[in-house]
């Protein structure tokens, strides 16, 4: 799978950059970590109130054009690139909020015993440690992912347009300009009608299709701009494969399982506690035979992260281990001492969080979607075999892994903008480690503000967090004993973790556009389907586009798309900051 031909050359933005340019200036460090405290301390209130996390290095990169572009005559998208690689890591972490959350939903549970309540120091030195890990073990992926295999990742795609669009002159320049913001406004717009907003909110954000069971699945068309700007970023056959694992998990799942009997009730969270196990196992296996199948790949990769030539461009390989050792060391300790987790325990959700984690980041890379909260629950699944009943260390062995998995998510992002625009490696890692820990501390402030303000629990809870419901949910569930998995999802997992090994051998074999992709149908299975089915149109419409208008497409598409996934985040992720600081009232 490669990006879009549309995309901009890295090799043709990097030989661009002036020889004696700075990217990695005092003021692009201070307004990045200005911009990572703005994101950090934002972004749990989006995540608790949408229930997903938006976009936000295009979001990062708008702030620092703001703040460098209109102070600074002299601005360029490479010191804004390191700006927006702080408040990418930043946001990212913040989006473990999510943790939290489920921690207060089970201490308010009935059916479960569990009375951990994190301090403000606790929860920092947790995530911040487990970030850290995360970013240290990614680094010497870069290579594999973003160069060698060239994955779309479209919202570093998107964060990488914009700081392009937003640092270029011409003719040229002006055409893929207008096409950005038009992208942009039209997203924007239609975003504040819907009432995913909570502004406008002139109609509702999913028009249900189908009959009365699909309609209670999800099924429908979801006026989201920012899906159909995913959708053209990463390729139709990505979008066709999403489609079709969305039909099987929301279209023809329910009405097989309503008539085994599989199902006590079929409703939407107890279809997806089902499917999100053949599921996970498509892509963890499909994941880790890919990797497999490209070991020669992986091998010159780390060869050529430990050769000399490359060492002022990346960041260093020894490096790399000496932080990913420390963190790891740090994390045990932080566990044990402060959070009573036995050392075998965390040794084990780190271990199994490093493929876990390379799964991530290749879901990501096709996808646009990383599936931290169906990784987590695997782990949750391990933990309830290995700790049967043992819910603290469910719960804290599930995190570990969202975390990692997170700081390494929001690297691979900024490192495939750094590419497209001829970025140093080596000083976005820098950002990055600036950022986790800003990241950490922000949501671990922020977050018991949120919670006293507006509720997590209860029936006037203004924060409802539903990726946090389903965390503590799937542990209550396991806290009973393995035996509460509904009937039938071990052999579909089994099913799953087949065709995640075969579909990656056959992509091999033939042709793989004609092949489904275990990535694609795994994540398709997961979210939902209305989200999957604008995807796939933007998909179409964009081939459709490209035969019938090559020249304009090739220069028009990639800014569009951009414009499309911005415009939303920046709604999303800035109206309910409004609405917390009370400068705008939600309807």
């Amino acid at each position: 799978m490669t990006s879009k031909g549309s995309s901009p050359s890295p090799q043709d933005n990097r030989s661009k950059k002036p020889p004696d340019l700075r990217e990695f200036t005092p003021r692009s460090v201070i307004v990045g970590i200005l911009v990572a405290v703005l994101m950090g301390t934002s972004y749990p209130y989006v995540v608790l109130k949408l229930g997903f996390g938006p976009n936000i290095s295009v979001v990062s990169a708008f702030f620092g054009f703001l703040a460098l572009g209109f102070v600074f005559k002299d601005y360029n998208r490479w010191e804004n690139n390191i700006v927006q690689t702080a408040g990418t890591s930043a946001g990212q972490l913040a989006f473990m909020c999510v943790l939290l959350a489920a921690f207060d939903m089970l201490r308010a549970s009935k059916t479960v015993h569990f009375d951990m309540e994190l301090t403000w120091l606790q929860s920092f030195l947790w995530l911040m440690t487990a970030g850290l890990l995360g970013v240290f073990l990614s680094v010497p992926m870069r290579r594999h992912f973003v160069v060698d295999e060239n994955l779309p990742y479209p919202d570093g795609t998107a964060a990488g347009t914009t700081l392009i669009v937003l640092d270029q002159r011409g003719s040229t320049a002006k055409r893929t300009t207008q096409a950005m913001l038009f992208g942009l406004a039209a997203s924007a717009f239609l975003m504040l009608m819907t009432e995913d907003a909570y502004v406008l909110n002139w109609f509702p954000s999913v028009l249900p299709l189908g009959t009365v069971l699909m309609q209670t699945m999800g099924v429908g068309v979801n006026w989201s701009l920012l899906s159909v700007g995913s959708g053209m970023l990463v390729g139709l056959r990505i979008d066709v494969s999403m489609l079709i694992g969305g039909t099987l998990s929301w279209v023809i799942a329910p009405y097989l399982l309503s008539r085994y009997g599989l199902l006590p009730e079929v409703k939407r969270n107890n279809v997806l506690f089902w499917v999100m196990w053949p599921a996970t196992g498509m892509l963890v296996a499909g994941g880790i035979t890919a990797l497999f199948l490209r070991w020669n790949i992986l091998v010159r990769t780390f060869k050529n992260l430990s050769s000399p030539t490359v060492a002022g461009h990346e960041f260093p390989l020894r490096w790399v281990w000496t932080g990913a050792t420390l963190s790891a060391i740090a994390l045990v300790i932080v566990q044990k001492v402060f959070l009573g987790l036995e050392v075998w325990a965390t040794v084990v959700a780190i271990l199994l969080s490093v493929p876990l984690m390379l799964v991530c980041l290749r879901v990501l890379g096709e996808t646009n979607w990383a599936p931290i909260s169906a990784l987590s629950n695997m782990m949750q699944g391990i933990f309830g075999v290995l700790a049967p009943g043992h819910i603290q260390a469910n719960m804290l062995a599930s995190g570990t892994t969202g975390t990692i998995a997170a700081g390494s998510e929001a690297l691979m992002q900024d490192y495939k903008a750094g590419e497209l625009i001829g970025s140093t490696p080596r000083y976005l890692t820098y950002m990055q480690i600036i950022g986790t820990p800003i990241g950490a501390a922000a949501v671990s402030f922020i977050y018991p503000i949120l919670r006293n303000t507006y509720g997590i629990v209860g029936e006037h809870a203004g924060l409802t967090s539903p990726i946090s419901r389903k965390w503590a949910g799937f542990a209550e569930i396991l806290s009973r004993g393995f035996e509460a998995l509904p009937p039938g999802s071990l052999v579909a997992l089994a099913i799953g973790i087949g065709l995640g090994i075969l579909l990656p051998i056959l992509e091999g074999r033939f042709d793989k556009n004609w092949v489904p992709s275990p990535t694609g149908l795994g994540i398709g299975m997961l979210v939902p389907f209305s989200v999957i089915f604008m995807m796939f149109v933007g998909g179409f419409l964009d081939i459709l586009w490209k035969k019938a208008a090559p020249k304009a497409h090739g220069v028009l598409s990639t800014p569009l798309a951009s414009g499309l996934i911005a415009g939303e985040a920046i709604v999303a992720v800035v109206v309910p900051l409004l609405v917390l600081l009370g400068i705008v009232h939600a309807s």
